[in-house]
């Protein structure tokens, strides 16, 4: 089997499951710097844009795509180059369709979505003006329709507050501030089949607007106030309604005074939580979408497959550490692994117990 992927940043994730299963790696990038393209049998530095890996899969007669994208901007020319991929050229491309994209891919698009198929979310307007602000009490969240990472968001506690931040915008996205603890959970799913994974916690929603990659994260999310069913059973039909394909993260915040789940965001594409889900429940979402493109993929074979650890995710800067064994971004030969960019590296350990997971942590001498 041939399989062509586009970037290069995630392919060290998947390269060692397609040596497993004996395929044929191509892979396109545009940064000649990139990391991981010596890893695929085959590389091609490419332009920005879709154009060229498209034209090199039909060159190649591969037999599928398999995008490795984790920011949202190219999104829409994959789902449209999937689009023509698809029906003129018979390839599957292993990510979402236009729709999706669409929808996922704007703030303002998806609150309504959740509305359209009654998901609960934070309140939210649009405001252009002071005078639009209203029937909000302080503080809220306010925020552009596109943007990842926490860009362009800000938490005001005056009318002040927002009159700067729209001399700085056209508009904003303005939304209840929702204190509570912050859920992730990603969906997989091909041919309309999903199986939502386990959800993970990132922390309680700060004032301060920390960024999750700056706080310890724990998986599974438990809480005596809300079964973790219930938000796989909400990922599921948010997934569903969305018509994603490959993998989708879903954001929730889990009020803990009203005792209500909000859905906050979809991010369609593999995400940062990606290691604590595969550390928590034993699937790697992105060696799944391997497992789609062979036709070897249902929700009921996921649903068997899942194990259950404890699991967290620290930040670290720099280990100074033993580092994993080969291949280090698995957990197949691993009971920690660690990833990120130097200086801003992470840690993420799992083990079977709370108590054995508190001795793994302890014994890397790991300060949290």
């Amino acid at each position: 089997m041939k399989i062509l992927f586009i970037g290069a940043r995630l392919f060290d994730d998947v390269n060692y499951y397609l040596k497993d299963k004996n395929i044929f790696s191509i892979l396109t990038e545009s940064n000649p710097d990139a990391p991981n393209l010596d890893l695929a049998n085959e590389y091609h530095i490419v332009s920005r844009g879709m154009d060229e890996p498209s034209k090199i899969a039909i060159e190649n007669k591969v037999d599928a795509v398999i995008p490795l994208i984790g920011i949202d901007p190219p999104l829409m020319d994959v789902a449209i180059m999937k689009e023509e991929l698809e029906e003129n050229h018979n390839i599957p491309v292993i990510s979402s369709n236009i729709q999706s994209i669409d929808i996922s891919s704007d703030k303002i698009k998806t609150k309504s979505f959740f509305e359209e198929n009654s998901i609960q979310t934070p309140k939210f307007s649009i405001i252009r003006k002071e005078s639009d602000f209203d029937d909000f009490t302080f503080p809220v969240v306010l925020k552009q329709g596109e943007g990842q990472g926490g860009k362009d968001i800000k938490i005001c506690y005056s009318i002040d507050d927002i009159n700067s931040y729209l001399d700085n915008y056209e508009y904003a996205l303005c939304e209840e501030f929702i204190e509570g603890s912050e859920i992730s959970i990603e969906v997989i799913g091909f041919n309309n089949d999903y199986a939502p994974l386990t959800p993970v916690y990132k922390g309680e929603t700060t004032l301060e607007g920390t960024h999750p990659l700056n706080k310890i994260k724990y998986g599974p999310f438990e809480s005596k106030d809300i079964d973790n069913e219930i938000i796989k059973n909400t990922a599921l039909k948010i997934a569903q309604n969305l018509k994603s394909e490959g993998i989708i993260e879903i954001d929730f915040i889990f009020d803990n005074n009203r005792k209500e789940l909000y859905a906050i965001e979809v991010n369609s594409r593999p995400n940062g939580t990606r290691y604590l889900t595969t550390a928590t429940c034993n699937i790697s979402t992105i060696q799944k979408l391997v497992d789609m493109a062979q036709g070897d993929f249902s929700s009921e074979k996921i649903n068997n497959e899942i194990e259950d650890y404890y699991a967290c995710e620290i930040p670290i800067g720099d280990f100074k550490g033993k580092q994993p064994n080969e291949p280090i971004k698995s957990f197949k030969n691993n009971d920690y692994i660690v990833h990120g960019p130097k200086g801003y590296e992470r840690i993420t350990l799992r083990a079977k117990s709370k108590d054995d997971l508190k001795k793994l942590i302890d014994d890397l001498d790991l300060d949290i």
